[in-house]
């Protein structure tokens, strides 16, 4: 796939977004009502991921917040361009490999984030990593919570990722949630995310170059083979592919 931010010039990142009609029509407004999402994810199918962060960006201002797992900062180097003070939301499940909490830092200093950081509660403490229902109560609750109160919010998600994620859409409806969801990246592949953080000189998760090639928490997460998938890595000897963050 070949995609338009990598030769688009550095002015093109602050694009004057001309949406379809419909939501061209909303911009003063709520923004979009469910029935209006196909519409829109429709139009944007085929638009830079600059154009499409800086719509959500534009539309739902603070409502918007971009969660972020850090296993790379691609979007957030795009949001940032776009909105210096986009929030960023960060899961801490309190089991992060130390890399990764490092990485957090390093990227929050380069870019000077508008970061929050959310960590579950007490009520975690019945379920450690790797248990049943550790991801519902370290991930899935914490971010509903974080999310109250928003119209919308922004992932990383990508098509390549698991199979479950092969048609989400640019934007999309959470129905658990009863939220917009913006997934600028959908469409990228791994070679893409790889391309956009050589040519822009990013800041790569320190684990990357040691095999871990999707990072989760550090007791459920290994390294994978060349012959490996890239998530084969999570959750091995389980029958686990998602986390539930993304399964509405």
């Amino acid at each position: 796939m070949v995609l338009a931010e990598r030769t688009r010039p550095e002015s093109a990142l602050h694009p004057t977004v001309q949406p379809d009609p419909l939501a061209r029509a909303r911009l003063s407004g709520d923004g979009p009502s469910e029935a209006e999402i196909p519409t829109i994810a429709a139009w944007f199918e085929d638009r830079p991921a600059e154009e499409v962060v800086a719509w959500a960006l534009r539309l739902f201002g603070s409502g918007c917040p971009l969660v972020c797992s850090f296993q790379n900062c691609v979007l957030i180097d795009i949001a940032t361009r776009i909105d210096d003070q986009v929030e960023v939301i960060f899961l801490d499940t309190g089991s992060h490999f130390v890399e990764t909490l490092a990485f957090v830092q390093d990227v929050q200093a380069r870019y000077g984030l508008n970061l929050k950081v959310i960590t579950p509660g007490a009520d975690a403490d019945t379920w450690p990593c790797g248990s049943e229902r550790c991801c519902e109560f370290r991930k899935v609750l914490p971010l509903d919570r974080a999310l109250t109160d928003r119209t919308a919010w922004m992932t990383g998600l990508k098509r390549v990722d698991t199979p479950a994620r092969a048609h989400a859409p640019v934007v999309g409806w959470d129905t658990t949630r009863g939220m917009i969801k913006v997934n600028p990246l959908a469409r990228w592949s791994h070679d893409d995310l790889a391309r956009y953080e050589s040519d822009h000189r990013l800041p790569v998760h320190p684990l990357r170059g040691r095999g871990y090639l999707s990072i989760g928490c550090s007791p459920t997460t290994r390294p994978v083979t060349p012959d490996e998938d890239v998530r084969a890595g999570r959750w091995p000897g389980s029958r686990r592919t998602e986390c539930g963050l993304h399964t509405a």
